[in-house]
């Protein structure tokens, strides 16, 4: 019965894993896009700029729901030590995304106070991405746990790590929006997305590096995780495929293939989570709590299995439809509301 636990625990843990990366994948593009608003020129091209999103954006969001309820709902030991450690930013990053919802509803709606709305979805989406950065840090770095319980200061989410992280999120979500906006629109706004890739990817790709030379230095057993043999032999390749997606971005952006530089951009972020997932396992809170002593009861996660497996092809269906729909390029006067 161990055994059937410990299995299904890592299922739950591989489900939730990849519920947070297509929700940082998906929304981080129209996060970045809103984090870029204010450098695409006049409002004709702001709003160019959120038709591309519009039909998918809240959408996008989805995964958020169905990665925190799971973590709820499944791992509920890692989510009463994780929430108390990071109260301030989990809020800061909710209120600002129903804030940017608003803005992105009002400023079509409001045309008298456009101006108002569209300093908010740039907030709204500033905020948003700097608290998801600097809940990734923190859970890098490590909580402190004792007893089964969160034992840190009010204050441990914030550190010159978490602040690095938080960063480089901005960055690499710029970046997502920067080269979704290349990919799907035209004339002056594609032509000022460029631009902005160029100076995005490259900050990315830099503050990436800088994480990760840094990270392995947080805790010995991160140092033991990627530097000694054999595990070097498996972790070496993360890097070495991070800088051939850097590559293609580059040959991608150098001959106009609009779609490559996107792409190169999502594998960056795949790469890293693995580097993540390599850096964690096997446990749910670094490095405190493993996966199956986080987990439920076995019938619990039997339970909410069976709901998962209606429910996350449902959700994959409807999201690929919608993408299918909305394809190709948006020219300036056309769009959804």
């Amino acid at each position: 019965m161990m055994l059937v636990d410990v299995e299904l625990s890592y299922v739950w843990a591989g489900l939730i894993a990849f519920a947070v990366l297509a929700y940082v994948i998906l929304d981080g593009f129209d996060l970045g896009t809103g984090i870029l608003s204010p450098a695409l020129g006049g409002k004709s091209h702001r709003a160019h700029a959120m038709n591309t999103i519009a039909p998918v954006w809240d959408g996008n969001e989805t995964w958020l729901v169905l990665g925190g309820g799971g973590l709820f709902a499944v791992f509920p030991l890692a989510y009463a030590v994780i929430m108390p450690a990071l109260y301030p930013p989990v809020i800061a990053m909710l209120l600002a995304l129903i804030f940017r919802g608003v803005a992105f509803e009002f400023r079509h709606r409001d045309p008298r106070h456009e101006l108002l709305w569209d300093i908010s979805f740039f907030g709204g989406s500033l905020v948003a991405t700097l608290s998801q950065g600097l809940i990734l840090g923190a859970l890098v770095q490590g909580i402190d746990v004792e007893a089964r319980a969160y034992a840190g200061g009010h204050w441990d989410w914030l550190t010159p790590f978490s602040l690095l992280t938080a960063v480089a999120l901005t960055a690499g979500y710029a970046t997502l929006g920067a080269t979704w906006l290349v990919m799907k629109t035209t004339g002056y706004l594609r032509d000022r997305a460029r631009r902005l890739a160029w100076i995005a990817g490259m900050g990315t790709l830099a503050l990436v590096g800088i994480v990760s030379l840094a990270t392995p230095f947080l805790d010995p057993l991160y140092l033991d995780r990627w530097f000694t043999r054999p595990n070097i032999y498996f972790s070496l390749w993360v890097p070495l495929a991070i800088l051939a997606a850097a590559a293609i971005f580059v040959i991608g952006m150098r001959r106009d293939r609009d779609s490559w530089p996107f792409l190169a951009t999502i594998a960056v972020f795949v790469l890293s989570f693995i580097g993540l997932g390599i850096s964690f396992f096997p446990y749910m809170v670094p490095h405190a709590i493993t996966i199956p002593d986080a987990a439920a009861p076995d019938s619990s996660l039997w339970f909410l299995l069976a709901g998962a497996l209606v429910l996350i092809p449902m959700i994959l269906g409807y999201t690929a439809y919608a993408y299918w729909v909305f394809r190709g390029k948006i020219g300036p006067d056309e769009g959804y509301h």
